[in-house]
């Protein structure tokens, strides 16, 4: 900084304890229009030599020459120093070397009221020698020049500094930056020569380049140091001027780097080593990073380098992509781009610049994926889909996830993925028995790469429902009859495959396939029939499961769902307690015989509809059935009894040579078998005759008792088939190790007249359904055109049904008069009250 200018007289000044010090303060004159502006400035002072005393050392401070002037007085400065003020109430104060005191008396006087002003002043700029400025600038030029040519410097750099100082304090700064500027402007000019005929290969040339570079930004932070107050006063007072710096980058920038010959050789250099290093080979990572910093520092790394580096970058990969994709399976390509894009992170965060990052990836990006997105979907996709490559689809799905359309195109291939398999298995007739397994597997397997591969993306899961909905829906009905008996095999008895907690597990799972299936209603139709039987039979493996599942169902469908299946359940709570009471009627009854005879009594409404069958039965038995239903209508007037022998059944006390037996048969197995109590020989048609077993089902019986496992009854002529010409006998040599000894219940095995026959009434059930959702809109709406009645039906109706069943059940309503058409519209209806 500048000295400040000021007399260099000195003085004796006695502080407040006495001591003496030398005064050698350029004088200051303090103007104040106030008395309280005086005493501050007169405080100032005193306080100063208070504080230097205070540190045993005396440090030089501005002397200060203090002027009062008023109107009419003007009170001068004494020899020692001393000044007296008058304030408005004329309390008097002197000022001395050492401080204020009070009792000392005005020099002169002034009026009360009178304006005061204290005015401080500096005494004027020394002159510098002569020749002081040109001998001074040569001292500075001789270090320059010795600096760029990493010489010592033979002047001291701190008198350098000072002056440097000098010069800018007495306005030589514009000239002394201007004679800097050139020195070091002929000094870059004379650098740029060694590059203009140098004959080297590229690697030497980018460290002749690093070299010059690191040694230029020495220098001029050398240079800068000795310039600092140019640099800090001049500089930055002067808008139109660079710094130092920036002036030492310009001449850099403006002689070396934009000369074409240069530039072009030093980017083509770069641009070799890391083409060099994208081939494998080991570059010089530092080199690069000092050598692009440069680039980035003189403001031209965009349209000298990164410009032609992206268009390098674009054509190697964009060769490689085509080359790679023809050569390489799908899981190696799709390895090989990830190693690609990493390779390109790691150059960005050794030594390219971060303004590179998002042209350089999108480059690498829409080379090596978005250009092949159709043949990594079509010829990869389904392969790994189907060999469960869960790695390689996580990959698949990160790197697709990085393009503009790639997690679109992913999702939409996956989708069609799902509904090609899912077809597959649905519609073949002879992958039935396997059907819903497979289903299961097929979930479990796309749930796990939705969620790992795909990161639980919401897009994937939802697509994934709706193509199992899509497939799982194209053929009509079937699906739902083998979901019902699906859950039928896995909650009949004897299921030794799972636990209990496999099995609550399980149901959830066949839950999910039930929440796709749009004919529930076929569902609900099997598993009733199917759960009658459980219920009936006693073949249920656990009332607990029964009803979890039950509770699911109620849960995806609503109560009216489920109400006939609870039905059922209370109908056989309310047997029990019927039939404790029953054996209580029996002890007065006193029947003939020794049958133990359970009753289940069944609401009709709640059960599926079953076809009455008359039988002859045993006198025993009829005289029991005669007991339970005095015992029934005593207790319920009104109601009446249907008794169905075709699900009955039985267990009978056998005698043969090898031991007695018993033997768990069905009804109608039981009857044919109390036949030959009388009889040991009988033909088909007697055995019709006698117990008046439908044929079918007479034909099945026989087969289960003669030509099954367990032979109780012989057959002659032997064979599978029962035929009419056929005779039975009873086997008294038949042989078991087991005591109870369980038959086949032939008439739980559904035959196709069965299936027709609930398909048949699934159908008649939504024929009311379809007709009572008419009715009820129409008795809303009065009046409706036919595509908006249409359009109401099947946002109610709960099953898949065409336009042409909806119109026939308009028709048929109309022609039971509940509906008329209009006269004029023929496409409006009225509802007809």
């Amino acid at each position: 900084m500048s000295q400040p200018n000021a007399s260099t007289s000195d003085r004796l000044v006695t502080t407040s304890d006495g001591k003496q010090v030398i005064d050698n303060r350029p004088e200051v004159t303090v103007r104040s229009n106030t008395v309280t502006d005086k005493r501050k400035a007169l405080n100032t002072s005193n306080n100063n030599i208070h504080n230097n005393h205070n540190h045993n050392k005396y440090i030089p401070h501005k002397r200060v020459r203090i002027e009062c002037e008023d109107i009419e007085t003007d009170a001068k400065m004494s020899e020692n120093a001393s000044i007296a003020v008058t304030n408005n109430q004329n309390n008097r104060y002197s000022l001395s070397s050492n401080g204020v005191s009070k009792g000392t008396q005005l020099a002169n006087s002034t009026k009360p009221g009178t304006a005061k002003k204290l005015v401080i002043k500096n005494f004027e700029k020394p002159k510098l020698p002569e020749n002081y400025s040109t001998q001074t600038w040569d001292r500075m030029k001789e270090a320059v020049v010795a600096i760029q040519k990493s010489e010592p410097v033979s002047t001291s750099l701190e008198e350098l500094y000072q002056a440097v100082g000098n010069l800018c304090f007495h306005k030589m700064a514009p000239d002394l930056y201007k004679q800097l500027e050139s020195l070091v402007e002929v000094h870059v000019k004379n650098c740029v020569l060694q590059f203009l005929n140098a004959d080297m290969d590229h690697l030497s040339y980018l460290k002749l380049m690093n070299n010059c570079w690191q040694s230029h930004c020495n220098q001029m932070i050398m240079i800068r140091s000795i310039f600092l107050y140019l640099d800090r006063t001049y500089v930055l007072q002067t808008a139109q001027i660079l710094s130092i710096w920036d002036m030492g980058l310009e001449m850099f920038r403006k002689h070396i780097t934009n000369d074409s010959i240069v530039q072009t050789r030093t980017v083509d250099g770069l641009l070799k080593l890391i083409e060099s290093e994208r081939s494998g080979e080991g570059v010089d990572r530092g080199l690069l990073k000092s050598l692009l910093r440069m680039l980035s520092d003189l403001s031209i790394y965009r349209n000298a380098f990164e410009i032609r580096f992206l268009q390098s970058t674009e054509q190697l990969y964009a060769s490689e992509g085509q080359r790679l994709m023809q050569s390489m399976e799908v899981p190696d390509y799709l390895s090989h781009v990830d190693k690609r894009v990493n390779e390109e992170w790691e150059r960005l965060l050794h030594y390219l610049d971060h303004s590179t990052r998002k042209p350089l990836i999108q480059t690498v990006e829409k080379q090596l994926i978005s250009e092949h997105l159709p043949n990594i979907l079509s010829k990869g996709l389904d392969q790994l889909l189907d060999t469960h490559r869960i790695t390689d689809l996580s990959l698949m799905y990160n790197l697709l996830n990085r393009v503009k359309e790639g997690l679109g195109e992913l999702c939409s291939h996956f989708n069609q993925y799902i509904k090609k398999k899912g077809k597959v298995i649905v519609t073949s007739p002879e992958k039935d028995k396997e059907m819903v397994q497979e289903l299961l597997d097929f979930k479990d397997q796309m749930d796990l790469v939705s969620n790992q591969c795909f990161s639980k993306n919401e897009k994937f899961t939802n697509s994934l429902k709706e193509a199992f909905e899509q497939f799982i829906n194209q053929r009509a009905n079937k699906p739902a009859e083998l979901i019902a008996k699906f859950v039928d095999s896995k909650l009949r008895a004897g299921n030794k495959e799972a636990t209990e907690e496999e099995l609550e597990k399980l149901l959830d799972k066949i839950m999910v396939l039930f929440r796709f299936i749009h004919g529930k209603d076929v569902f609900e139709a099997f598993y009733k029939k199917d759960l009658a039987k459980r219920l009936l039979v006693g073949k249920s493996a656990s009332v607990d499961a029964e009803k979890s599942m039950l509770s699911k169902l109620k849960q995806e469908c609503g109560a009216a769902f489920t109400s006939k299946l609870e039905g059922m359940f209370k109908d056989m709570e309310l047997s029990k307690e019927l039939m404790l009471n029953f054996k209580q009627y029996l002890n007065n009854a006193k029947p003939n015989g020794a049958v133990e005879m359970n009753v289940n009594i069944l609401t009709m409404g709640y059960w599926p509809t079953y076809q009455p069958m008359e039988v002859h039965m045993p006198s025993e038995m009829v005289e029991y059935q005669e007991i339970f239903k005095r015992f029934y209508l005593s207790k319920h007037s009104g109601r009446k009894l249907q008794w169905q022998p075709n699900l009955g059944h039985c267990v009978l006390k056998a005698c043969f040579a090898a031991g007695n037996k018993e033997l768990q048969v069905s009804l109608f197995q039981a009857l044919v078998l109390l036949l030959f109590n009388d009889t040991n020989d009988f033909s088909l048609e007697e055995i019709k005759q006698s117990t008046a077993i439908e044929d079918s089902e007479l034909r099945r019986t026989l087969q289960s008792l003669a030509c099954g496992k367990a032979r109780v009854l012989t057959k002659s002529p032997k064979g599978r088939d029962v035929l009419d010409d056929d005779r039975f006998a009873y086997n008294c040599d038949f042989k078991n190790k087991l005591f109870r000894i369980k038959i086949n219940q032939i008439q739980l095995k559904e035959t196709q007249e069965e299936q027709a026959t609930t398909q048949e009434r699934v159908f008649q059930d939504r024929q009311y359904q379809i007709d009572a959702a008419i009715v009820r809109i129409m008795k809303t709406r009065k009046t409706l055109t036919h595509n908006l009645l249409l359009s109401e039906l099947y946002d109610q109706l709960k099953f898949p049904v065409k336009p042409a069943d909806l119109k026939k059940r308009i028709e048929s309503l109309i022609e039971r008069d509940y509906l008329e058409r209009d006269k004029e519209n023929t496409n409006l209806y009225h509802y007809v009250a």
